[in-house]
């Protein structure tokens, strides 16, 4: 099997890309019901963390897998020198993002997280200018950045004002957590410059999971915890979600332009709000859900596109 042509077809761009953005997006109503299956108790965050950490610590192994059976024994061990940056990035991108994340998501909504969550998007593309000689800030990504922060403002509006529901420990957290998503990515950057990416991710999963396990540990109450048949297919399926997103996402990068695939990371949002509207109870799409939606994934889609981009895949 050409595994080359299959990641570089321009149909199967598409597929693959959407179909790892719809995983992406799956995460945010996935979590919302395993909260209600796993933790029906009154949980607190050192609960959630626990939770967290099995979910990656099983993403983790599973990437390890698919490294193993890609015949990379080798490079997967040959990480000594890169130990403690792959550490500070399991810190950062899996401990200390993930306890943001997971806490901010228990106390708002799966659509309004769908959509506060790609501020992380757009933070990075504000930081390259500063890090990154050869990626400054022009006309087009400053449009794309107003645009997908008002979408972020929108979601928070009530008849034209800020809602008075905007909890710190809510859309606060998650807004922290792209953050610290969009601080991660420039490490990341730095060791995927040195290591196959998704060894990279595999490791600082693992690592970040076991520094997670660690930290809640000291205040979780186990007993709290339920893991019913229906809890555990959950908990694999946003192990799944993490694992085949990643590689997935990770392999056409390899083998296509970045700017030709990050295009298709405004599904994101889409999907996770939609999904969020299906599957979760009570969360309804209104107006100016529709509007946040649209304003933050055209601000994706105009930070990335280039004149002849979808002509031309090597762009």
């Amino acid at each position: 099997m050409d595994i080359k042509k299959i990641f570089t077809g321009r149909w199967q761009i598409a597929v693959l890309a959407i179909s790892a953005c719809f995983l992406w997006g799956s995460a945010f109503p996935s979590l919302k019901i395993s909260y209600a299956e796993i933790m029906p108790f009154n949980v607190n965050a050192y609960d959630r963390m626990i939770f967290a950490s099995l979910r990656f610590f099983i993403a983790s192994l599973m990437l390890f897998s698919i490294i193993l059976i890609n015949g990379q024994r080798k490079e997967l061990f040959k990480i000594k020198k890169y130990f403690l940056l792959l550490l500070i990035l399991g810190a950062m991108q899996t401990s200390l993002q993930y306890f943001f994340f997971y806490n901010g998501l228990a106390n708002t909504t799966g659509v309004k997280s769908s959509i506060i969550s790609t501020s992380g998007i757009f933070m990075t593309v504000i930081a390259s200018h500063f890090v990154y000689k050869n990626d400054k800030l022009d006309f087009k990504k400053s449009i794309g950045i107003i645009l997908g922060f008002l979408g972020v403002l929108f979601v928070n509006l009530n008849r034209g004002e800020l809602n008075a529901a905007f909890l710190f420990a809510g859309e606060g957290f998650l807004i922290i957590s792209a953050a610290i998503s969009a601080a991660a990515s420039f490490l990341a950057k730095k060791l995927t410059g040195s290591l196959n990416a998704l060894i990279v991710t595999a490791w600082q999963m693992f690592m970040g999971s076991l520094l997670l396990f660690t930290a809640a540990s000291t205040g979780s109450n186990f007993n709290r915890l339920s893991f019913s048949p229906i809890s555990v297919v959950l908990l694999f399926y946003l192990a799944f979600i993490s694992a085949a997103a990643f590689a997935l996402w990770y392999t056409l990068i390899k083998y296509n332009a970045l700017g030709f695939v990050t295009i298709y990371k405004f599904m994101i949002p889409v999907s996770g709000v939609f999904l969020s509207s299906i599957l979760l109870p009570g969360e309804r799409i209104n107006l100016i859900i529709v509007a946040s939606m649209l304003l933050v994934s055209l601000g994706i889609i105009i930070i990335n596109y280039r004149p002849g981009l979808l002509k031309n895949k090597y762009i």
